[in-house]
């Protein structure tokens, strides 16, 4: 037993990563960890990551969550992967699809050989239908679909669209009789030890002091602990990521209640659907720098499926990370700990993966420098692998109709991402880097969406003859076509398992 247990955890902030934090952190540590969550009605919450990836079912599952009692809460829906529109030129679409494309065969993955059909023959479907998720989200059908007995494929993999204020007030509803109290008010000042520099306290403006063990910083943006008490500095990444600002506005449902959320390339930026039960989410990431606030609203409301449910809701960000995550006992997570843009639905993964972490490294009170130490570097190849990923969306684009797509497709990007695009547009090689977030399917689908094609593909694949390829393509769309073609729609889907209140 550790001679300094923490003890008392003091949360700043609520929202997703607050009452996440808050919900994984009393599960995993029961009542020997006292919780102490601070959020301030007078603060507003950012509230516009509705869309995840598959990661977010082991954290529910984790904390023992129904999912159908998830999405019925929090008026959620399906996803089944991400369409991008107009992003390599106006008109084309394609999609990043969640789960496996195809089935290897030998020692090869199956993209070698969907590259030998295509390069020698002119009737290879493309890549997309070999996807049992694309196919199923194409076809706006859905289901929980796993391996089966009689079919090789893997099944279909799921993550969800819900409304995230909705989704933060179900989980601070689970933390209700835990080992947490939830104190309303606003910081108004900081404490620090003096012999250490660690945060001792923080004062609310009614007066209180609250002293921990450990703080967890969810104060959004402005990073009340890890930036504005400890200092730790910024690192920009606008010169790669240049869209700096964002509108939200909710529109009315609209049919069909597509299984995929849609990204949609606009002038100087792009533009974001997500489908709820109750209302559509929409969104304009943008760079102010080519684009006005004025031109970027209309630009939003004009292309919205639905009636308007309110006026546009501005957001200001510079996209990049904290130089330090972990700064003495002050763990920072979400928009306190760095911002990318939602453009992979990356923002609440982010946040828990960064409990995760953290519940890995757990400290005692003397939060030992080579614990944080070990955080912040598995932390910022974790960001630099996610910001390398969107980077590619901007960089690899044929359009050349404004000068923000001009100057995405111009400018330098980090070594590590080149060296990805030249392995693969040399070779067809996809190499994943350590535990990086995404997978070789994943980089596979948007660096041919985005019109990186290779030049030759492995060796391996012309182990096989032309008709015994043929063959193999011909029979795994069979497989897909006929295990769609038995699903039920979205919306029903939805209506049968996890319909909420309106």
């Amino acid at each position: 037993m550790t001679e300094s247990p923490i003890k008392t955890v003091v949360i700043v902030g609520g929202g997703t990563a607050g009452w996440m934090a808050a919900a994984v952190l009393a599960k995993a540590m029961g009542p020997q960890l006292a919780i102490r969550l601070i959020e301030s009605d007078e603060i507003g919450v950012v509230g516009v990551g509705e869309a995840t990836i598959p990661q977010i079912r082991l954290i529910n599952q984790f904390l023992g969550l129904d999912e159908d009692e998830v999405l019925r809460q929090s008026q959620g829906t399906f996803k089944l992967g991400i369409q991008f529109n107009d992003w390599r030129r106006i008109g084309d679409s394609y999609l990043h699809a969640f789960g496996d494309i195809g089935l290897p065969l030998g020692m090869l993955a199956f993209h070698p050989y969907w590259l030998r059909a295509r390069q020698t023959t002119a009737t290879s479907a493309d890549l997309w239908a070999y996807s049992l998720n694309a196919q199923t989200a194409m076809a706006n059908r859905c289901a929980r679909l796993g391996p089966a007995a009689d079919s090789p494929l893997s099944g279909i993999k799921h993550a969800f669209h819900f409304d995230a204020m909705l989704y933060s007030q179900m989980l601070r509803r689970h933390c209700e009789g835990q080992s947490l109290h939830r104190s309303e008010g606003r910081i108004v000042d900081v404490r620090l030890r003096a012999d250490d520099g660690f945060i001792e306290s923080v004062v609310l403006a009614s007066g209180e002091t609250i002293s921990g063990d450990l703080f967890i910083d969810c104060s959004g943006f402005r990073g009340l602990l890890i930036e504005g008490a400890l200092k730790v500095g910024y690192e920009d990444w606008s010169h790669w990521l240049p869209c700096d600002r964002a509108l939200a506005v909710p529109s009315a449902r609209t049919a069909p209640m597509r299984p995929y959320t849609q990204a949609s390339a606009r002038a100087a930026g792009w533009q974001w659907r997500i489908p709820l039960q109750h209302r559509t989410g929409n969104g304009h990431v943008y760079c102010s720098r080519y684009l006005s606030d004025d031109e970027a609203s209309a630009i939003l409301l004009a292309n919205l499926e639905g009636e308007a449910l309110a006026e546009p809701r501005p957001l200001r960000f510079t996209t990049g990370r904290r130089r330090q995550f972990w700064q003495r006992n002050c763990v920072a997570l979400g928009l306190a700990s760095g911002f990318m843009e939602p453009l992979e639905s990356t923002s609440i993964h982010l946040v828990q993966s960064g409990i995760s972490r953290l519940l890995n490294l757990f400290p005692d009170r003397h939060c030992d420098a080579a614990l944080s130490a070990e955080y912040n570097r598995q932390t910022t190849f974790e960001y630099e692998r996610i910001r390398d990923f969107i980077i590619l969306h901007y960089h690899a684009s044929e359009r050349s109709d404004t000068p923000f797509w001009r100057d995405c497709a111009a400018m330098s990007i980090p070594e590590s991402l080149q060296r990805k695009i030249d392995l693969f547009s040399s070779s067809g090689a996809i190499v994943r880097d350590g535990e990086e977030l995404f997978t070789e399917v994943a980089w596979l689908q948007v660096m041919l969406g985005q019109g990186i094609c290779p030049r030759r593909y492995h060796p391996l694949a012309d182990a096989i003859s032309a008709a015994q390829l043929k063959e193999f393509l011909a029979n795994i769309r069979a497989l897909i076509d006929a295990r769609v073609a038995s699903l039920p729609s979205h919306a029903d889907f939805v209506a049968r398992n996890c319909a909420a209140a309106m």
